[in-house]
């Protein structure tokens, strides 16, 4: 008997002790130096972020962490990612963060005016993202986004997309398609009900056009009215970019006579209307030009050379514009 209650006895020492020894550590802040980046694969726990933490020489042991973590509940709750550590935190706090999916973010930022093409290519370059994406083309891009046979082109948004490392690409242009999505619902919804476009869609590819003839904000809502004066009076619109926009990656950085001649699906030169799908996808301010155009009777306008047009009401008046910028006459 006295041998089983020194046991008992010296078992409850044990336990006394650990519990006071995991009180402690719970409580004890990590101490960090310099910032400390943990990455958890997913599929991984508490086991393998035990591992990094005394491999980095923030905790002495990998044990008495994974201990806390059952005895908290929190064993199971650690989200992938990769976790900076720069600050002091307790071995609770950091379990935590780990449940919180508190992890570091990269970012990608598209620009507005950018093609299809240009995201995929900025997308393949990403090291933090998962390559998910197949095929790497409108095909796939249609088929991520769930499109049927319509062009992805003009269906993203551009912005500044934050993730964790690991995510795929493929769920960035899920986010970029919501945004647009609602961004495009919002602008029709609020639009001058007397603009000659039938649908989000039209609307949607007249704000590409915008986006693409301008990159000065305030003349936006002119560019705007420009398209649809012309609409209204079923003239062409004659815009270059679309124009550029069919030669794809022929375009060689010129765009010559022979282009505005040469006849394909976007050239507007030589076809009426609108081009048959966005050429590059608008930004939140073309689409608000769309939405609400410039009161005015311009059917023209030139680049002046500095960024901004000169608009004109009359061929004549755009002719004189025309060799004042352009031929410099």
């Amino acid at each position: 008997m006295r041998r089983v209650r020194n046991l008992l006895v010296a078992a409850t020492a044990v336990a006394v002790v650990a519990g006071l020894w995991i009180a402690w550590f719970a409580g004890s802040a990590l101490v960090i130096d310099a910032p400390v980046d943990i990455t958890v694969r997913p599929g991984a726990g508490v086991a393998a972020v035990s591992r990094q933490l005394t491999d980095a020489g923030l905790i002495a042991e990998p044990y008495t962490l994974r201990l806390l973590a059952r005895l908290t509940d929190r064993a199971a709750a650690v989200q992938a990612g990769t976790y900076r550590l720069d600050r002091p935190l307790t071995p609770l706090e950091l379990l935590d963060k780990l449940a919180r999916g508190d992890v570091l973010l990269a970012e990608v930022r598209f620009i507005e005016g950018t093609t299809l093409r240009q995201w995929l290519a900025q997308l393949a370059q990403e090291a933090k993202l998962r390559q998910a994406l197949a095929p790497r083309d409108a095909a796939g891009v249609r088929a991520a986004l769930g499109l049927g046979e319509e062009s992805p082109e003009g269906w993203l948004f551009p912005d500044t997309y934050r993730f964790a490392p690991g995510v795929a690409d493929t769920e960035i242009l899920k986010r970029a398609h919501a945004s647009m999505k609602r961004r495009l619902e919002a602008a029709w919804a609020a639009r001058d009900p007397s603009l000659p476009l039938a649908s989000p869609y039209e609307f949607l590819i007249l704000a590409s056009i915008v986006e693409k003839e301008t990159g000065a904000p305030e003349e936006r809502p002119l560019v705007a009215s420009v398209f649809v004066n012309r609409l209204r009076k079923g003239m062409r619109l004659q815009t270059d970019p679309t124009v550029i926009y069919g030669i794809g990656e022929k375009f060689d950085g010129n765009i010559r006579k022979r282009d505005l001649t040469t006849d394909t699906p976007w050239n507007t030169y030589t076809r009426d209307g609108l081009p048959p799908t966005p050429i590059a996808m608008p930004g939140m301010a073309s689409l608000q030009a769309v939405s609400r155009p410039a009161s005015s009777e311009f059917l023209y306008f030139v680049g002046k050379g500095n960024g901004t047009h000169q608009f004109s009401r009359t061929l004549e008046e755009h002719n004189r514009a025309v060799a004042k910028y352009q031929l410099k006459r």
